[in-house]
């Protein structure tokens, strides 16, 4: 479990993070959410002890990173910034943080494996190519078997099959009870491996809640219809209040009217409907239009 208490970090007159208190609990895979300089790499720079914090404290298990002996084996963690030396092997990489953390030296392999890099163990990391470099990232944080993860946009430079791999990994890990938070900005995969989500802005938090109650709450419902005559039935639509969007099938999007009005009011004009059917704005739509409204209530 991961928890953050009045987090605050200032860079001069520019507060990056403002009092965020949340908890990641084990158990799931907590997507960690907000816009380009919302404070995400920030605070998970704070729970690793990368950046000290001007105010409040982060407990991992209960305390703080600095306490942990062997950090590697209580917290994996992957950050943009977490580069390894250029001149060293992936495997003289992983020996020296499994050295430096008593970790068994067999497991170096273990991870390679886990990861794809057999075949390039004795590769120097300066030769990696992107996907190479964040696969050994993801060893790097899997070596001590850590029952935390944090994650900074991990599937960076990972093929399909690599994120597919890493998507099966974090469930598993998760299933088996351990805390993982995932920071990503491609919210289709984030749709796919996120049970929780935590979504800051300017930052500050501004959701806490399950993957399918932040849609419930927050998504946009519209009703998906497609007629011979869009025409007669956008301008009967129009006429009771309904939002009207033309999708590129050239069907209609209905927004303020429920489906069952449009079926009744397309019986009554004597349209037949080809299409009718209820949608929910996904997560990448939901998430633009809650951070939308926290600019426009705050003047931006």
């Amino acid at each position: 479990m991961i928890d953050v208490l009045d987090l605050t970090k200032r860079y001069a007159h520019n507060t990056v993070v403002a009092g965020l208190s949340f908890t990641v609990r084990a158990g799931a895979v907590t997507g960690f959410l907000g816009p380009n300089g919302a404070g995400k790499s920030t605070t998970m720079r704070m729970m690793v002890g990368l950046t000290r914090p001007d105010a409040g404290s982060v407990r991992i298990g209960g305390r703080a990173y600095h306490e942990l002996r062997y950090p590697a084996r209580h917290v994996g963690a992957l950050l943009e910034t977490s580069v390894p030396h250029r001149s060293l092997t992936a495997a003289r990489h992983l020996q020296w943080v499994a050295q430096a953390n008593r970790i068994e030296r067999r497991r170096v392999g273990e991870v390679l494996e886990m990861v794809g890099l057999t075949d390039a163990a004795r590769k120097r990391t300066g030769a990696f190519s992107l996907g190479m470099g964040q696969r050994l990232g993801l060893a790097t944080a899997l070596l001590g078997d850590p029952s935390v993860l944090v994650l900074d946009e991990p599937v960076n430079g990972l093929d399909a099959e690599g994120i597919r791999w890493l998507r099966e990994l974090l469930r598993t890990m998760a299933a088996e009870g351990r805390t993982v938070l995932v920071s990503s900005h491609l919210m289709t995969e984030m749709s796919m491996v996120a049970d929780h989500l935590i979504v800051i802005h300017r930052g500050q938090l501004i959701a806490d809640t399950s993957m399918s109650d932040f849609i419930d709450r927050h998504a946009t419902t519209y009703v998906r219809v497609r007629t011979p005559d869009p025409g007669l039935l956008g301008r009967e639509l129009e006429g009771r209040g309904a939002a009207l969007a033309l999708a590129t099938d050239g069907a209609l999007e209905v927004r303020g009217v429920p489906a069952g009005e449009i079926s009744r009011l397309a019986a009554a004009n004597g349209l037949p409907l080809d299409e009718l059917s209820t949608h929910k704005g996904s997560l990448e739509e939901t998430f633009l239009g809650l951070v939308g409204k926290g600019e426009r209530n705050t003047g931006v």
